[in-house]
């Protein structure tokens, strides 16, 4: 029996399944006297102690183990305890209407879930499951239920599961854990992305997989296609046992590209950079082979903490990473990109009915000058250690670089007078992910030094289609003839002034995509950093010249579909020949 979800991480397993099932927590719901109410705040507030240094420990093992960005996901969880909101809504249950902590707890927890649950908003729905995850470690603590997240010690299996929590994700042993598959989740979760970083093969989204599934069965997981086989027989065994050593054959041939520059068949040379959400990332784009930074999420600095961070926080974080890099290795630092799906709790923004289509990002930058000159007087003092490059997201209008140019040149002024010194040729460029940008791409090359397209944006914007909305997902095709006429009218736009153009959307690191956007002229991808062995593999076979009339042929196409099998039909499988 073959059954399909969605690809989490890649990777191919063969193993005995064990099944976990969900224990439920039973809560007694009972009223208490007026005189126990103190009593039975110290013990919710003594579970929220509890809870919270389990979380610190759990955020310092993720950041050493994994990354910057993995940890900020339980540095969000520590916010929860910290809300004043949350843990005063369970507080005044339980002082006011007399009820013992844990019925509070839950009523509140199934308040905020619901809640955000509903929401359109991604960053609003991964909100909902964050609480249900911290919710139910202070239930245990509260009802003295030992955390069971650790497997115990045995044979290396397939962990079958309805769901996996951001910490239970963070606490499997890749050496017990070969692989796990659940019946909910998406590629973009954060139990998947996690998955990715410990490269542990997932899939996800399975529906039923815990009924059909028992402990003890034989499972194939293949988190290349997303399929999952129950009970195979010895011919499907023997497919994907060589499956899985082309697979691993493969990834040992990458990993000797590490040290090596990306060139094409025919000697044309492109950058294969990373996208980084910390310094700490930094470090594994190079252990991974990057050629450079090509977008550094600055927002992850102003993420899980009750402040914004100084002038000094972040020079020593642009700095960190432009050490790093080294001098010949270039450094894209993206400002100040919040609103939309990312929100900051000290930063009170207007509550909109369309957030991407609002306050956010350079909008909000340009009105709130003193964020924003304190970002680029960082980010200029830290130009000095590295080849640092500034890039604006989310500009629609001419008028929107010149205004932001003019606080850069303004904090340009400052430093000097203040006798600090920066990197005085200093490229500046912008995200192209508004189609208004698009249109005007030609105007626009001529105030940049370069282009980065945002596919990620572009495309939902492009086609109107919010991709976590599953009625409208299939919209978001990244190979939509639309899509892919504007990546070629941008790359266009730019070579008539002398300009390069990369892109760090997910787009950048897909097979099919590589060969039309090397076809189109793209000379810089920029990809999560486990994607670039892979690609750089990729190029190596690709001839540059050649690809420039697919690329001209895919154009004409009339579905993302159809443009896919070409690819697959002309290069990815000749390849494999």
């Amino acid at each position: 029996m073959v059954q399909t979800g969605i690809a989490a991480a890649p990777g191919i397993v063969i193993g005995k399944a064990v099944v976990r099932q969900e224990k439920q927590l039973v809560v007694e719901r009972k009223k208490i006297d007026s005189g126990e109410t103190a009593r039975e705040t110290d013990r919710f507030r003594h579970a929220v102690g509890l809870a919270a240094s389990e979380l610190v420990g759990i955020k310092e093992k993720v950041r050493q183990e994994l990354s910057e960005e993995e940890a900020r996901i339980f540095e969000a969880h520590l916010l929860v305890l910290q809300d004043p909101e949350f843990v005063g809504a369970i507080e005044f249950l339980i002082n006011q209407e007399l009820l013992n902590a844990e019925a509070a707890l839950t009523d509140v927890r199934d308040q905020y879930v619901q809640l955000f649950a509903s929401m359109d908003n991604e960053y609003m729905r991964e909100r909902a499951s964050d609480l249900q995850d911290v919710s139910n470690r202070l239930l245990k603590k509260l009802l003295g239920v030992k955390d069971d997240s650790a497997m115990e010690d045995g044979e290396p299996v397939v962990l079958v599961v309805h769901d996996l929590t951001p910490s239970d994700t963070a606490q499997l042993d890749p050496a017990r854990i070969k692989a796990f598959v659940t019946n909910v989740g998406g590629r973009t979760s954060h139990s998947a992305i996690m998955a990715r970083s410990l490269e542990i093969p997932a899939v996800v989204g399975l529906s039923d997989i815990t009924e059909r599934v028992t402990s003890g069965t034989l499972v194939i997981v293949d988190g290349l296609e997303g399929t999952v086989h129950i009970d195979p027989d010895e011919a499907v065994i023997a497919t994907y046992e060589a499956k899985k050593q082309a697979y691993e054959q493969q990834k040992a041939l990458w990993a000797k590209l590490v040290h090596e520059k990306t060139v094409t068949r025919d000697g044309y040379h492109v950058e294969l950079v990373a996208n980084i959400g910390s310094p700490h990332d930094a470090s594994q784009a190079m252990e991974n082979g990057a050629e450079g930074i090509g977008l550094f999420r600055t927002e992850f600095l102003y993420m899980g903490k009750d402040r914004f961070p100084t002038e000094e926080e972040q020079f020593a974080a642009y700095k960190a990473i432009a050490q790093t890099m080294g001098s010949e290795r270039p450094v894209i630092i993206r400002t100040l990109d919040i609103g939309g799906d990312k929100e900051l709790p000290y930063l009170p923004l207007p509550k909109e009915q369309n957030p991407f289509l609002g306050y956010r990002a350079i909008r909000m930058c340009l009105d709130r000058a003193d964020l924003f000159k304190t970002q680029l007087r960082a980010i200029l003092r830290a130009s000095e250690y590295g080849d640092i490059k500034i890039m604006y997201p989310m500009i629609a209008t001419i008028g929107e670089l010149r205004k932001a140019n003019e606080f850069l040149a303004e904090c340009k002024e400052e430093l000097q007078r203040e006798g600090i010194s920066y990197r005085q040729e200093l490229e500046v460029g912008i995200m192209i992910e508004v189609p208004a940008a698009v249109m005007i791409a030609d105007q626009l090359a001529r105030e940049v030094d370069f282009f980065s397209i945002g596919t990620n944006d572009l495309i939902q914007y492009t086609m109107a289609a919010d991709r976590m909305n599953e009625h409208v997902s299939h919209l978001y095709d990244p190979f939509h003839p639309a899509v892919l006429r504007m990546i070629h009218h941008v790359i266009k736009a730019a070579a008539q002034e002398g300009k390069w153009v990369g892109m760090c959307g997910e787009m950048a690191g897909e097979p099919h995509a590589i060969p039309i956007l090397l076809g189109l002229g793209l000379q810089e991808f920029s990809m999560s950093a486990t994607s670039i062995l892979q690609a750089r593999h990729l190029l190596a076979q690709l001839d540059a010249g050649q690809l420039r009339e697919l690329a001209m042929h895919v154009l004409t196409l009339e579905s993302g579909a159809e443009i896919k099998a070409y690819v697959k039909e002309h290069v990815l499988d000749v390849l494999q020949r």
